[in-house]
């Protein structure tokens, strides 16, 4: 069977507004809902410029987001939506403060805990509206039906999947990420390249999908290294948000793979920032599955100007090496005691490992641990 005859669903927002300047949207948009009482979940830095929403109403805001949110988090935010009942939920941020703010949209006065709807397709419904304004480019949450959130009782990402979680309206505005400093736009550029290039390589890979994938690698190899050099530079930044988006949409119909299982454990385990976990991992699974997606793996290196290099893992790894990114695990904290705990807590990870063009055991994550190390 052909690529073409898997049979495949996408799902988008319902509406997307992308370039400089559009940050106000959401606001009018608001104001055209008749909206009233609005809740934005963000971090604290975009708490402090809520501001640029232009929101119409009353506007509560839960600033107080982490970088890798956990449940204790998500109660947090969940108790100040019961108190305030939202006719509009905004997530403003990175993809922490919009997984949590599609949570927070759909779990109040549903009757259903987080642990309930954990999965795929598990939420009952949604009563409030939902919008999504994106501040980093990386992990295309915007676009996307998943939230993830960490349970401290077993260190592992909770997975909620549900058509209800995806925005009414999605704001993608670059400018909003000229401020990003230098090391995490590097590293949250490589979780978008991430994301589109497991997706490529994905078992479950689709040629519907295949196109937002190579274009959003595309556009990583372009526009990456640029913005790091230069943070003021709008249109790098504005490739990169739009690789990030490409990244978001690779995710719900086909989702990625070994990169991102192997990188969870580095953000619940150690509290590694998620894009910075992928960008020390990449280069390994990418290396690990090019002789089961030779021609696509090629493709992902001339995308991003490596092309004709005869060692995937070297010119990988010195791409995003060349970014500034700290590409050892030990200079991350990581220690060589945690490394078989963190490999058998990736490989548990199935909805992701089976998604991935070569079969990885326990002892191959535990290699490229050590080998990352």
């Amino acid at each position: 069977m052909t690529d073409l005859l898997h049979p495949i669903e996408i799902d988008r927002p319902t509406r997307i507004a992308f370039g400089p300047g559009l940050v106000g949207t959401v606001g009018k948009w608001a104001t055209e809902k008749g909206i009233t009482r609005s809740l934005v979940v963000a971090d604290a830095f975009n708490a402090a410029r809520i501001d640029l929403l232009d929101l119409p109403g009353d506007v509560t805001v839960f600033g107080e987001v982490k970088p890798e949110p956990d449940i204790p988090n998500l109660d947090a935010a969940l108790a100040l939506a019961a108190r305030v009942q939202p006719q509009l939920v905004i997530g403003f941020g990175g993809g922490s403060a919009m997984d949590l703010a599609k949570l927070v949209a759909v779990l109040p006065g549903s009757g259903q805990s987080l642990h309930e709807v954990v999965g795929p397709e598990k939420i009952a419904g949604r009563r409030v509206a939902l919008a999504q304004v994106a501040t980093t480019s990386g992990t295309g949450s915007e676009a996307g039906s998943r939230a993830l959130v960490t349970d401290p009782a077993t260190q592992n990402k909770l997975a909620v999947q549900s058509r209800h979680m995806i925005a009414d309206l999605a704001v993608v505005d670059p400018d909003l990420t000229l401020t990003v400093p230098r090391a995490v736009t590097a590293a949250t550029g490589v979780d978008a390249l991430a994301h589109c290039a497991e997706a490529f390589t994905s078992r479950k890979a689709h040629p519907l999908i295949d196109l937002y994938a190579i274009e959003g690698i595309r556009l990583v190899g372009r526009f990456l290294a640029r913005a790091v050099a230069d943070g003021s530079d709008r249109e790098a930044r504005a490739g990169l948000a739009l690789a990030s988006l490409y990244g978001g949409f690779c995710l719900g119909p086909v989702n990625t793979t070994a990169g991102h299982a192997v990188a969870y454990p580095l953000g619940t385990r150690h509290h590694i920032a998620h894009g910075l976990a992928c960008a020390v991992i990449f280069p390994h699974t990418l290396a690990f599955n090019a002789p089961a997606a030779p021609e696509k793996t090629a493709l992902i290196l001339d995308a991003l100007g490596l092309g004709g290099a005869p060692d995937v893992l070297a010119a990988s790894h010195g791409y995003c090496a060349g970014l500034g990114i700290e590409m050892r695990l030990s200079g991350l904290g990581v220690s060589q005691s945690d490394l078989a705990a963190m490999a058998e807590e990736a490989h548990a990870i199935r909805r992701l490992l089976d998604n991935n063009p070569r079969e990885m055991s326990r002892e191959r994550i535990l290699a490229i641990y050590r080998a990352a190390l």
